[in-house]
């Protein structure tokens, strides 16, 4: 691969909250985005993100092509993708406005796009994986081809772990209460929470919820505080979900 110097770079985030510098180069008659650490627990993230695309694979998760070792951890190179991350958080606060342009969406799209997300989540838990850190920032939407991806899965983690620290990374908006918690098990209902917020937020919209009452009864119960009381794995979810786009 040639070589993608941030000089040449088009555009440029380096005011993200993850302690990453990324950046979009075009090289070799083709688009990447490189993304890099420049704080000590952002080399410890993007070490799992490589490891983590190194056991997952589904067409709507964005995997790097290259991982480059330096003495600042790797360095990760995803081929470019056109597209509008719903949630643009960085450290100046967040920008939702691409949130508010996707829940104007018709149903059906954004159905599909939901569709998407947790058919990408059978293969995360195939794999042995959890989810963390997913939230509306993870969510890169093409408009034009109506295709949604997925991207910066940086803090997914084998489990069941037990949890060994004060609370996980992530947004509150999207987290379970057992990720507050030393001590706890984060298992793959932990992981049906995350996905049970996503459906209520990707539903919602400025006039209120657009979402079936069993698509609203299928996420209340996904995102119940107790786990015992959430369908207990992926699976079960998502064959609720599809169940009821049949109905």
């Amino acid at each position: 691969m040639v070589d993608l110097p941030l000089a040449s770079a088009f555009v440029v985030f380096d005011a993200q909250d993850s302690g990453c510098l990324s950046y979009g180069v075009e090289a070799g008659g083709r688009r990447w985005f490189v993304k890099k650490a420049t704080a000590p627990q952002a080399r410890l993230s993007l070490t799992r993100a490589s490891q983590f695309h190194a056991a997952v694979r589904h067409p709507a998760i964005v995997r790097p092509e290259r991982i480059l070792d330096g003495p600042d951890g790797p360095t990760l190179v995803y081929p470019w993708h056109d597209g509008n991350v719903l949630n643009q958080a960085t450290t100046h606060g967040s920008d939702r406005s691409t949130l508010a342009r996707f829940q104007q969406l018709p149903r059906p799209e954004v159905e599909a796009a939901i569709d998407t997300i947790l058919d990408a989540h059978l293969a995360v838990t195939t794999a042995g994986y959890i989810a963390v850190d997913l939230y509306d920032g993870c969510f890169l939407y093409d408009f034009t081809a109506r295709r949604m991806r997925l991207i910066d899965l940086d803090e997914y983690r084998p489990g069941p772990f037990i949890l060994d620290t004060d609370r996980l990374p992530g947004s509150r908006r999207y987290m379970a209460p057992e990720e507050f918690a030393r001590g706890t098990v984060i298992d793959q209902r932990t992981t049906v929470y995350a996905l049970g917020r996503t459906i209520q937020h990707l539903l919602d919209s400025p006039n209120g919820g657009r979402g079936s009452p069993t698509q609203n009864q299928i996420a209340a119960r996904a995102t119940r505080a107790a786990p015992a009381e959430r369908y207990h794995d992926v699976t079960g979810l998502v064959e609720a979900w599809r169940t009821a786009l049949k109905s």
